[in-house]
């Protein structure tokens, strides 16, 4: 068989007969890596063929066209072993040569020394001749021992090495069925005689066996004990797992004491991970090694693997939820709020709060909550973080399921796609749901829509196009579904739509990366989806800005425009401005945040070499690893696009990372067999049972490396992170005294629109108490006078907030020494303008001292909706918009049908669209300038 690297970029593997796909005897020499999978039987829930035909299921195995059409390719074959003259019961010989289903006599008895043996398998020789449909002599068991061992097939029989087969063949087993007795055409031969040839499908009855014949069943306490330790693998990674967890949680919820329990006060520079117990980590080992104990084994034990995955996610994104009094981080406060005022006042306040012109979010859950009779959210703010990093593993798990991968490969990917999401969006927020939506959009165009064609162009001679015609001839990484339905489609391309029109509604940055995504799929040829459709989607982003947004961006255009094209500087915000003026301790943990980034980076760029040399590319993993990068060059996005940009390339590095371990493709794969081997040979060559347990260990290795950072960088600001019951107490008194009017005071070393309060804020009365007030403080604690100077000048019914959060964030970023906090509010009580009407051991309020009487209640503000700014063109762009939307939807929706289908009808769609797009987009831009001028 010719073999082209140029063409494909593998070497092709032929099958056994059996249906495995492990190599014969001999073939080490082919295996450069050890991560090779010998599964015979049925395919794993997580390894599909390089292309899926839904609706034409194969053949079951064991029918009649499989077993004939195995009978006669073993008639046929060139490299079957000579029959033998004879078969000696008593020697444990087995026939080699697969006969017609007939039952010959008995051949006269050949001394044992004479009768020529043919070669059979080691660990099948000692079985075979008792499972042979002959009359068994009544011998005594020492005289004619039988040894347990496997079956012998016919395919190991008979089927000559190396032969392909194009259909599942059914494994046929030298034991005949039980129906349908032959006759014997000759007496029983007495116990020294060999016992009749038998064919392997002759319908030939087998005796029962003795009690002395059957296996012997563990007898005693010893018996059952060694059968008990014989299959640990099945039971003891499910045991150490359920050990685990039931451990962790006892170490993170029992009274602080000897290596258990939590203690807040021992939470310092370096986060929850100084406070948390030695057994916490072992749990967590324990649950580690308990999945690479699972994934090491040769089968797919997807639930166990799926559960395990689950239980470390509790393990390490439960962390904050188990030992928290409050929910933590202060921001999801505010979502709340937003969530309280939808469901109170059924409208939205963008003049309050620019996140409320993208109000999707907060208007679902105002709709449940109202609908369920919630009334107070504590409980889900509390675990929405566990619960939607167990939401993520579902939609990535199903693009997992869309690459021609290992089930070590996907299930090391999945873990990763854990330990190394420490970015922290997950709590209640608008990003954290709209990341779901971005990964599920993801599965459905790999599911439903992708596309994996061989290349048919020849490859240039020289130069750029040369490379580039070997990148595009090599395999994908990708599977194809090529045998859904019509209506199967048409349904995932409304899901499709419908999640990106959800994330437009509900978050700024998401539905670029979703259009980035399929843009980059449509260009690499990774989508069977047409260009009518990017289009379609981005008008709907632009549309949405223009119509229902503008309240945000009328006066705001430099500060929505400004950062357009500054990669560098919006890199700076996001990197080293994070890292300078930290306290030493706080220092490491951004220090290991962008370790963490560094390395999955390195591991991402040795997978796709590895895989690269193996002649596999993988473009749907290197686009969503490299889409999100583009949004450097879009704005700082508050000095947090960095955060937002790993979020977002988390599933294509996590994917490749794991190649760097598990780089070959899978045994069971359609197009190649167990393991491929790159382009330029090597001349070392490892033993593959070696290389196979380095990677699992390496594997392992990286994974308790990437748990233990894990916990530095995701809970290394839980000093200011955490809220405590104080100052919730503290806000709870602001609202209980904001009417008409109120405002808060944060502290901050520094002022600036992009510096948030460190306060559990927001929760109530949005529209009622304003939270944008700074009170300008200094390391020294007595310089109080810029802080008092701003609460004198505020309006009436003004609160200084002062809590332990706030203090410990100026602590660890700006280098407060350790007793500011302390000196600072004994400074304010001692102050003669100030006086202090709320205060606990978390928090204190102040208010100005001296109002004239009967002034301390402001004036009313009540909230007033500001209307949204028109032009003249809006009509005519709402009519271009309607139009296009509906033509385009149009051509997709036949296209689904085929490339050749209706093309009239697509080409009549196409031009109505163009001209009514180009109008849409032109009022859009009127709209910017019209607008902006007016304000």
């Amino acid at each position: 068989m010719a073999f082209d690297p140029d063409a494909t970029g593998v070497i092709p593997r032929l099958p056994r007969l059996d249906g495995s796909d492990s190599p014969a005897s001999g073939s080490s020499a082919e295996v450069t890596d050890g991560d090779d999978e010998e599964e015979p039987g049925t395919l794993p829930a997580l390894r599909l063929p390089a292309t899926l035909h839904i609706g034409s299921p194969p053949k079951p195995e064991g029918t009649k066209d499989t077993a004939t059409k195995a009978s006669k390719d073993s008639k046929g074959s060139k490299d079957a072993a000579p029959e033998p003259a004879a078969d000696g019961a008593a020697a444990g010989t087995v026939p080699t040569k697969v006969a017609a289903p007939k039952v010959t006599a008995p051949k006269p008895a050949i001394p044992e020394a004479t009768a020529p043996k043919a070669p059979v398998p080691e660990a099948a020789a000692s079985e075979v001749a008792p499972e042979v449909a002959a009359p068994k002599p009544d011998v005594p068991e020492a005289a004619a021992p039988k040894a347990p061992g496997p079956k012998v097939t016919a395919s190991e029989v008979a089927a000559p090495k190396g032969t392909a087969s194009k259909a599942p063949v059914a494994r046929l087993s030298v034991e005949a069925p039980p129906e349908s007795p032959a006759p014997a055409k000759a007496p029983v031969q007495p116990a020294t005689d060999p016992p009749a040839k038998t064919a392997v499908n002759a319908p030939a009855k087998t005796p029962a066996k003795t009690p002395a014949e059957a296996p012997a069943k563990a007898t005693g306490l010893g018996g059952r004990v060694g059968q008990l330790v014989r299959s640990a693998p099945t039971w003891l990674p499910a045991l150490l797992t359920v050990e685990g967890l039931v451990m962790y949680i006892l170490a993170l919820r029992v009274a602080p004491g000897p290596l258990r329990g939590v203690n807040p006060a021992d939470i310092n520079g370096l986060g929850l991970i100084a406070a948390l117990p030695a057994s916490a980590f072992a749990a967590i080992l324990i649950m580690l090694v308990s999945f690479f104990v699972t994934v090491a084994q040769s089968t797919d034990r997807k639930f166990l693997l799926l559960f395990q995955i689950a239980v470390i996610t509790f393990a390490l994104h439960g962390a904050g939820s188990l030992v928290a009094s409050e929910p933590r981080f202060p921001t999801a406060y505010i979502h709340a709020g937003f969530v309280d005022f939808i469901g109170r006042t059924g409208e939205t306040a963008i003049n309050i709060d620019a996140r409320m012109g993208w109000p999707g979010y907060f208007a679902l859950f105002a709709f449940v909550t109202k609908a369920a009779g919630i009334t107070d959210m504590t409980t889900i703010l509390q675990w929405t973080p566990l619960l939607t990093n167990l939401l993520y593993l579902l939609p990535f798990v199903l693009i997992l399921r869309q690459v021609v991968a290992t089930t070590r490969a996907r299930w090391f990917a999945a873990l990763l796609f854990v330990l190394v999401q420490w970015i922290g969006q997950d709590y209640f927020s608008p990003q954290g749901f709209t990341f779901a939506l971005y990964l599920a959009f993801v599965a459905i165009l790999l599911r439903w829509f992708g596309r994996v064609e061989p290349r048919t162009k020849p490859i240039a001679p020289k130069g750029l196009r040369k490379l580039l015609g070997r990148l595009d001839a090599m395999t994908p990484g990708e599977i194809a579904n090529t045998g859904t339905f019509r209506a199967d489609r048409l349904l995932m391309l409304m899901m499709l739509l419908a999640l990106f029109f959800a994330a437009t509604a509900s978050h700024q940055i998401t539905p670029f990366m979703m259009l980035g995504v399929l843009t980059a799929f449509l260009i690499f040829k990774r989508t069977k989806l047409t260009w009518a459709l990017p289009f379609f989607l981005g008008l709907a982003v632009l549309a949405w800005i223009s119509y229902e947004t503008v309240g945000f961006w009328a006066g705001q255009i430099n500060a929505i425009f400004g950062g357009l094209g500054r990669i560098l500087t919006n890199l700076q915000t996001n990197t080293g401005d994070r890292i300078a003026g930290s306290d030493p301790a706080h220092a490491l943990v951004l220090q290991a945040r962008l370790g963490i980034l560094a390395v999955i980076l390195l591991l991402a760029a040795v997978g796709l070499l590895r895989r690269l040399r193996r002649g596999v590319f993988d473009r749907a993993a290197l686009i969503l690893l490299c889409v999100p990068v583009l949004a450097l060059g879009l704005q700082s996005y508050g000095g947090e696009i960095g955060l937002r940009i790993y979020m977002f390339a988390l599933p294509g590095a996590c994917l490749l990372a794991a190649y760097a371990f598990f780089p070959n493709l899978p045994a069971d794969s359609a197009d190649v067999r167990e393991e491929t081997v790159p382009i330029r040979k090597r001349n070392v060559r490892f033993n593959p049972e070696l290389t196979r347990k380095l990677s699992v260990v390496l594997a392992a290795c990286f994974a308790v490396l990437f748990a233990g950072a894990f916990l530095v960088a995701r809970y290394g600001n839980e000093k200011f992170e955490r809220v405590t019951t104080g100052e919730v107490a503290a806000m709870h008194y602001i609202y209980a005294h904001d009417k008409p009017s109120a405002k808060v005071l944060y502290l901050t070393a520094k002022e600036g629109p992009e510096v948030t309060p460190t306060l559990p804020w927001g929760e109530k009365d949005i529209e009622l108490v304003n939270f944008n007030g700074q009170a300008l403080v200094y390391k020294d604690p007595t310089q109080i006078a810029k802080a008092v100077a701003t609460l004198k000048a505020s309006p009436r019914n003004t609160y200084l907030a002062v809590s332990t959060g706030q203090i410990s964030y100026l602590q660890l970023n700006e280098g407060f020494p350790e007793d500011w906090g302390a000196r600072f509010r004994a400074a304010l009580d001692a102050s003669p303008d100030v006086k202090k009407v709320f205060s606990n051991s978390d928090a204190a309020l102040y208010t100005w001292k001296k109002f004239v009487k009967g002034t301390e209640i402001p004036d009313p503000q009540p909230y007033k909706g500001r209307g949204d700014p028109t032009s003249p063109w809006t009509p005519v762009g709402l009519a271009a918009l309607a139009l296009t939307w509906a033509s385009m939807f149009g051509y997709e929706v036949i296209r689904l049908n085929g490339p050749n289908r209706a093309v009239r009808a697509r080409r009549v769609l196409l031009w109505v669209s163009i001209p009514a797009f180009a109008v849409a987009v032109a009022v859009i831009i009127e709209r910017f300038i019209y607008i902006a001028s007016k304000n």
